[in-house]
């Protein structure tokens, strides 16, 4: 069985997995999509008494509202005024260049969108709290769509029978778990669109109840890698929405295991995908140069040595993870060693390092300057700027984001086109892999001439 069908294998070859909801069909069938089911807040759970990130997988109508959910009534004049209203809350660059996340809340009114933004706010402040994030958080762009609803809170909270009508239809009880908050993604949808780019996105719920979603499916329509659900104001659910984005940012496996559950005793399919569960040993690693060899004996932040401990992606034995209790077997841990390098590979794939301030579509003469923006990571490390003149290194404009045609000191005689090009490149110790190392890197080019 590949990886990418084990965490469907949970919800559908047994009626019911620990702690979630019963399985159903494929979404092609019956417009339902996977989500993943955040653990429960407060029953411990594993051998160590942890409490697991999540509780696996279920099928949920992907354009539905909560059980007795009506139709939204018509806002007034006022209200629409503001409904969709669009705030770039932190900005570190343009879109293209950035990592955009986009925040959309629910079951918020008219006078309480000011409310939203700060909830929005304080959840990126527990998303930025988290390492590999903390380095890495003027790679993002923080986007907030106002998205007004006629009654305050959400359906399912605090009981069961509440119903409220909300812009997304957000509802706890969703499967008839009551922590799964889920969604209406096609309403999602129509308010993400309002933002000039989404690659992630998290709608928060106005409530203190425990509880979140991961939809980690990437956007057909949209793009952006996956939604995160999450109450805005109840401190665990911000560790639920961090799992989430290791699944749609990292592309990291689930870590956490049915003890006693029958069917997942004994992992005996393929070698999964992802890069942090596996069927091989550490030794086996280590000889085959696979999966996380180049961390094996390291001191992760999640705790203890990477190694390969027995026990992941939902199967007691026979599929081992890196660390024993990362953030993706145990809330309110770290990412793993291996983890982080996942995570930072995935900033970089919608992030880049140097932004042309100079276009670069014209020739610059004896006057002129390249510019290039380079975001600044937090801590003493920064990108590496390094300037060449025809291939050839300019170890005097190292480190400088501006270089005068002037300093390359043409001679004026001298009628030819010169490319100058600047690399700026991370070389940060938390990625090992060569080919992740390979994408830490960009250069932008200007042709000039004296």
């Amino acid at each position: 069985m590949a990886a990418a069908t084990v965490a469907a294998a949970v919800m559908t070859t047994l009626a019911v997995a620990p702690g979630s909801a019963s399985a159903g069909p494929g979404p092609e069938a019956t417009g339902r999509v996977k989500v993943e089911i955040p653990g429960r807040e407060h029953a411990a759970s594993g051998e160590h008494g942890h409490h697991e990130a999540g509780s696996g997988y279920t099928w949920v109508p992907s354009a539905k509202g909560g059980p007795g959910a009506r139709a939204s009534a018509p806002l007034s004049a006022a209200e629409a005024r503001a409904d969709g209203d669009v705030t770039r809350v932190i900005g570190n660059g343009p879109t293209a260049d950035r990592l955009d996340v986009v925040i959309v809340g629910d079951g918020y009114t008219a006078s309480e969108q000011a409310q939203f933004r700060a909830d929005a706010m304080q959840k990126w402040a527990e998303v930025a709290a988290v390492e590999p994030y903390t380095t890495y958080q003027n790679l993002f762009n923080v986007w907030t769509v106002d998205a007004v609803s006629n009654d305050s809170g959400v359906s399912g909270d605090p009981g069961r029978d509440v119903v409220k009508d909300t812009a997304l239809g957000s509802y706890f009880w969703c499967g008839d778990v009551e922590r799964l908050l889920c969604v209406d993604e096609q309403k999602v949808d129509s308010y993400v669109a309002k933002a000039p780019e989404a690659d992630l996105v998290i709608v928060l719920a106005n409530s203190t109840k425990y509880g979140g979603a991961g939809y980690n499916t990437p956007s057909k329509t949209l793009g952006y890698e996956g939604i995160s659900t999450a109450s805005a104001r109840n401190d665990r659910s911000g560790q639920v929405a961090i799992h989430e984005t290791g699944h749609s940012l990292g592309k990291l496996a689930d870590e956490y295991f049915y003890s006693g559950y029958p069917g997942y005793e004994q992992y005996t399919g393929e070698e999964p995908d992802e890069s942090n569960i596996s069927t091989l040993s550490a030794d086996s690693m280590a000889a085959r140069r696979t999966k996380w060899y180049r961390w094996l004996g390291e001191t992760s932040p999640d705790g203890g040595t990477v190694g390969a401990y027995e026990g992941g992606g939902y199967y007691v034995a026979g599929l081992d993870r890196p660390t024993d209790a990362s953030i993706m077997r145990v809330l309110g841990k770290p990412f793993s060693l291996p983890g982080r390098e996942a995570m930072i590979a995935g900033f970089y794939r919608h992030a880049s390092l140097a932004t042309p301030v100079t276009p670069t579509d014209r020739t610059l003469r004896q006057l002129d300057t390249a510019r290039v923006a380079v975001p600044r990571l937090v801590g003493e490390r920064q990108p590496d700027i390094r300037w060449y003149l025809d291939g050839e290194p300019l170890a005097a404009q190292a480190g400088r984001t501006a270089v005068p045609v002037a300093a390359l000191h043409l001679d004026s005689r001298d009628v030819r086109s010169h490319r100058l090009t600047v690399v700026v490149t991370d070389r940060t110790d938390a990625v090992r892999a060569p080919e992740i190392a390979a994408t830490l890197k960009d250069r932008q080019s200007w042709t000039v001439r004296h």
